[in-house]
């Protein structure tokens, strides 16, 4: 298990979201915290660790008022460290490969290749095609409906009709080279992880995969080993205290360490 950074941008600012509380319209969303630093001063501190791998999502849509403020900080990020970190966020066959231009190690890829509820296979070879299957990540960021979990959308509001299980992770793997996962219901409120998720993602793992959502406490960490026999990689962000939280991030980087391999 290895930790995963995050860095998190909307309206232009690196925060900390509720993450089913993210709308487009007003470009609203419930803040956890908002940051007075910019994404690339939180890169260079990734790099300073030697953190590679983490995830720097762009919140707000093309379109919005706000995107290009959204977008500026993500490439500054990118700048600082790249190679170091995956972009996503309104990523489609038309600007993935500008990010990786400007120093993204992969592109992470949702709604446009789950488009209105169904997985768009079309949309996604024509990613592979022009980015490469080893530079791709697929989101399959999730929320739990009738005891099942399905990929969502459009900042998490839609769901697909696709469920995150067994079969979808192998049908997807021959297109991607890893797969990134947000326990929706739970992001953002440190309050624990979706075990059952945890469990299913650690039980599977053919592919690199990281799990997002709702790690608080040192336990929530060891839960996600321990589900995740040490397959899963785990990114944290509300309960750090880079983010104002009240998990420290230096401990966390130790416990990583010493929990490597087990």
């Amino acid at each position: 298990m290895r930790f995963r950074p995050c860095i998190d941008i909307h309206n232009g600012r690196v925060k900390q979201i509720v993450g089913g509380s993210l709308s487009d319209t007003g470009n609203r969303a419930r803040e956890n915290f908002v940051s007075e630093l910019d994404a690339a001063y939180y890169a260079e501190f990734y790099k300073r660790d030697g953190l590679s791998g983490g995830h720097v999502i762009l919140l707000n849509p093309e379109g919005s008022e706000f995107y290009e403020a959204t977008k500026v900080q993500a490439l500054g990020a990118l700048a600082a460290y790249p190679g170091g970190l995956q972009v996503g966020g309104g990523i489609h066959e038309g600007n993935a490969g500008e990010f990786l231009e400007q120093g993204a190690s992969h592109v992470i890829v949702t709604s446009y290749v789950f488009r209105d509820g169904q997985f768009r296979e079309d949309r996604l070879k024509r990613l592979v095609e022009a980015v490469g299957r080893e530079r791709l990540v697929l989101d399959l960021s999730c929320r739990r409906r009738n005891g099942v979990y399905y990929i969502v959308t459009d900042r998490w509001q839609k769901f697909t009709e696709v469920p995150v299980n067994r079969d979808t992770l192998f049908r997807l793997s021959d297109f991607c080279s890893e797969f990134l996962v947000h326990g929706v219901d739970v992001e953002g409120k440190a309050s624990g992880v979706e075990e059952e998720l945890v469990f299913l993602l650690g039980d599977w793992a053919e592919l690199p995969v990281t799990y997002a959502g709702g790690v608080g406490s040192f336990a929530d960490l060891e839960t996600v080993r321990r589900l995740g026999r040490g397959r899963v990689d785990v990114t944290v962000g509300s309960a750090l205290d880079l983010f104002g939280g009240g998990l420290s991030y230096r401990k966390v980087l130790a416990f990583m360490e010493k929990t490597h391999g087990e």
